[in-house]
């Protein structure tokens, strides 16, 4: 491959996963703690965009309102990154993750859904469901993920392509530790990236707890080259999403409002300001501290293969319904096949 093809796609690769973080960043911080009366303003900068709260139109079913009429305490939803290319055209969601508030357990969950998995998505017939949102916006990708996983979501986040190294940088950066076998995938991902912007790289010196900046988190988040493969590269976002709730946690009061006003442009949500508010207020009360993650549908019970000369994901329907839904309702855990 040569340096320019590679160099795109390694591009590409970056601004999905800079749409994730960002997305996750989002929801995060409204989260921990900012329910505060003085951002209220600042939270209207936030672009609204109503949908139907109608459980016909949002695809929750009989079955699953009854499954969860005693399940108040748990709160799911749809965040979406997406790279919309135009005004005109809302982009297909790069990453799909629903944000569980499960208050009863005291956690928050993030539950991603593979792009590419083969779903029905309502009046289109069977596709990917990151297609679900180019089709008809957020209000049917929710109905896709309710139809076809047996959830109760009524209200998303979508976050457009920014830049994720400017927030990590707007907070000060944060400390990861780095491995010895890290440390030469961090630096030349860095390299990589500077020689795009036509900016120095800013290396790092060497392993061991170190702060970094947003260039250099997001190169170790992107690391699936060491023995781990991508299960580590899982753990490394993780970590860095983790260590980013921690900074905002700890930060000053008087910061929330610069960092909302950096993130606002790039995010469109159907909660009111009130609403982000109450949740916020909520969550932080809770004392909820610990996030999960978890990944569906899981490599034992999927497999991705070609129909009609597209790559598609097909998986076990009825076994991933029933893993989502007892991690998510029932805090149970999902274990691979042996």
């Amino acid at each position: 491959m040569n340096n320019s093809r590679r160099m795109r796609k390694e591009k590409k690769k970056s601004k999905k996963l800079k749409i994730i973080l960002i997305t996750i960043l989002f929801i995060i911080l409204f989260l921990s703690g900012f329910g505060l009366f003085y951002v209220y303003n600042t939270l209207g900068k936030v672009d609204k965009t109503p949908i139907s709260q109608s459980n016909s139109d949002l695809g929750i079913g009989k079955d699953i309102l009854d499954k969860t009429a005693d399940k108040d305490n748990i709160i799911n939803i749809a965040l979406y990154g997406v790279d919309s290319r135009s005004e005109k055209d809302r982009g297909r969601s790069d990453s799909i993750i629903v944000l569980t508030v499960d208050k009863k357990h005291k956690k928050l969950k993030m539950t991603s859904i593979m792009r590419d998995s083969y779903v029905n998505i309502d009046g289109h017939g069977k596709d990917k469901i990151n297609h679900a949102y180019a089709f008809g916006g957020p209000q049917l990708a929710i109905k896709t993920l309710n139809q076809n996983f047996g959830l109760n979501i009524k209200d998303f986040v979508t976050v457009d392509f920014g830049n994720m190294e400017d927030i990590i940088d707007a907070m000060g950066g944060i400390i990861l530790k780095i491995r010895d076998d890290e440390v030469k995938y961090v630096n030349a991902s860095v390299d990589e990236q500077s020689a795009l912007r036509h900016v120095s790289p800013r290396h790092i010196a060497g392993s061991g707890t170190q702060q970094v900046d947003g260039m250099q988190a997001l190169a170790y988040s992107r690391i699936r080259s060491t023995s781990g493969g991508d299960f580590e590269r899982t753990d490394r976002q993780r970590i860095v999403l983790e260590a980013l709730f921690n900074k905002i946690k700890n930060a000053g009061l008087t910061q929330y409002p610069s960092i909302v006003n950096k993130l606002s442009p790039y995010v469109t949500t159907s909660f009111s300001s009130t609403d982000m508010l109450k949740l916020g207020t909520d969550v932080f009360t809770s004392g909820m501290s610990t996030i999960e993650q978890e990944r569906f549908p899981l490599d034992g019970y999927s497999k991705g293969g070609l129909i009609n000369k597209i790559w598609y994901l097909q998986y076990d329907e009825a076994a991933t319904k029933e893993q989502i839904y007892k991690y998510i309702f029932e805090d149970i855990k999902p274990t691979q096949k042996k």
